[in-house]
């Protein structure tokens, strides 16, 4: 007997570290399991490092019948018995060959807040023959129950995170180094795929009232995404190029991060902001939006600043604040740092999930985790 868990993701963005850490919790408790992922991608190459249990499959899209049969047979082969989709395309082709190799279980995690599209296939696919949905936040929550999802299949499990690469970090001038920042410079930073949802134009507008006041606050981009090109001409745009830094995709996010004075995430639409739980892992104050689940990690005033999206106004209000009150920052960024070591570790996230599995699996009558092994 086996569980799988499929993710189809091709980058290394929250959504495969999530199911990258509960992966490595399963095998660390003995569960037997398969990881089914892109074949040489990032979340491939971390899994392979890690030892875990893989099984390649090249996903094209959510209609790749290779792709479904090949993992039907694998899921026979091996007895699945419990089978978990961690993003659209693993559902869409996880659950069809699900169906074909006839799994008991199926659970699906939700990470996003986008608004569940009300179609026969798009309600089918998150109902049909699904035991739970996993979503990240309240704010998924509340999405998918708009969507016609009954709310009594959906179970909250926010994210969790590995704190161990943010312990192992000693040096807090990484980013002054690289950039030869002055030592009164106060970095600013966000950390997000550049796709529009994330509100990275209403930061850039926020960073040209910033300058007006001080020239000392600089705007620290980590990410890649479609929106690069259409960024860097708004910077210039505006003016602002001069404090304006595009990293891209970079793998040294604890240094870069532990690097920074504030953090900041500017969403309009966000399922929870992982992001935010990495920053709050180095003690950094935030200043974020009241999108999704955002308010459910950032409380405004005790473990960070929320103000609405869309508003750069209030972003760049927000940031002026902390600037000017260190005292507060460092308020908030302690506070924050007691509160996600507390309630966001990726142990705590797998606990709750592999407890989720337990249940289902009980009111069915079958065995999970080692007894499993010798049916």
């Amino acid at each position: 007997m086996s569980l799988f868990h499929i993710d189809a993701g091709k980058e290394w963005r929250g959504g495969q570290r999530q199911s990258f850490l509960l992966a490595r919790e399963l095998q660390k408790k003995g569960y037997p399991f398969f990881f089914v992922v892109q074949p040489e991608g990032p979340l491939y190459q971390k899994a392979q490092q890690a030892g875990l249990p893989l099984f390649p499959l090249k996903i094209r899209s959510e209609f790749d019948l290779g792709a479904i049969f090949r993992l039907a047979r694998a899921m026979k082969r091996h007895k699945c018995i419990l089978a978990h989709f961690h993003d659209a395309h693993a559902v869409a082709v996880g659950s069809s060959a699900a169906r074909f190799a006839k799994v008991p279980l199926r659970i699906i995690s939700r990470r996003v807040d986008f608004p569940l599209k009300r179609n026969i296939i798009s309600r089918r696919k998150y109902s049909h023959k699904v035991d739970a949905i996993i979503a990240i936040s309240e704010g998924v929550k509340k999405v998918l129950v708009e969507g016609g999802i009954a709310p009594q299949r959906i179970e909250v499990i926010p994210s969790g995170i590995d704190f161990s690469p943010f312990e192992e970090v000693t040096s807090r001038d990484f980013l002054r180094r690289e950039f030869s920042f002055s030592p009164d410079s106060y970095l600013v930073g966000i950390v997000a795929h550049l796709e529009d949802h994330k509100g990275h134009k209403y930061l850039m507008e926020a960073t040209k009232i910033l300058k007006v006041w001080t020239p000392k606050i600089k705007l620290i981009v980590v990410g890649s995404g479609s929106l690069r090109m259409e960024l860097d001409r708004q910077v210039r745009a505006l003016g602002v190029e001069d404090i304006v830094f595009f990293l891209g995709f970079r793998e040294d996010i604890p240094q870069i991060l532990s690097s920074l004075d504030l953090f900041v995430l500017s969403s309009y639409l966000e399922g929870m902001g992982s992001s935010l739980l990495d920053a709050m892992a180095c003690r950094l104050p935030v200043v974020a939006t009241e999108a999704g689940g955002i308010p459910e990690v950032v409380i405004h005033r005790e473990t960070g600043l929320l103000v609405p999206p869309r508003d750069p106004l209030a972003l760049a209000q927000a940031i002026l604040k902390l600037y000017d009150d260190r005292a507060l920052a460092q308020r908030l960024g302690e506070r924050g740092f007691e509160v996600v070591h507390a309630k966001y570790s990726a142990e705590a996230m797998a606990g709750r999930i592999i407890s989720l599995y337990e249940r289902l699996a009980a009111k069915k009558g079958i065995l999970l985790g080692a007894e499993a092994k010798n049916t």
